[in-house]
């Protein structure tokens, strides 16, 4: 029985399709949004699998505090899919910015 892997760990930088600034590998997990802007774009079906075909920009709409950080919810501007990604809050490479963390979590109700 071949069972899918969910996660697969894909750390490349990347330059954002929002604010336009290149965005190193985070170092230890996937880089899947820029730390600047908190945007990402929908390439993954699973985390890190890349099997998405939509490839639209995904705006940052919420975020909620942790124990240890943050979890980002991100809308696609194209289809509409949700998803909920953790915020880099450690590492030797960008952490996200703290500041527009804390500004979404007033869209969390």
């Amino acid at each position: 029985m071949n069972e899918s892997r969910l996660f697969t760990k894909n750390d490349s930088g990347f330059i954002c399709g929002h604010c336009g600034k290149e965005v190193p590998p985070l170092g230890y997990s996937s880089r899947n949004h820029c730390p600047y802007c908190l945007w990402s774009r929908h390439l993954d079906v699973n985390p890190g699998d890349r099997a998405s075909e939509c490839g639209g920009l995904m705006e940052p709409i919420s975020a909620e505090p942790t124990g240890d950080g943050f979890i980002i919810t991100h809308r696609c501007t194209v289809c509409g899919a949700l998803r909920r990604n953790k915020a880099a809050m450690k590492g030797k490479s960008q952490t996200d910015d703290v500041g527009l963390l804390i500004g979404l979590t007033v869209n969390n109700g």
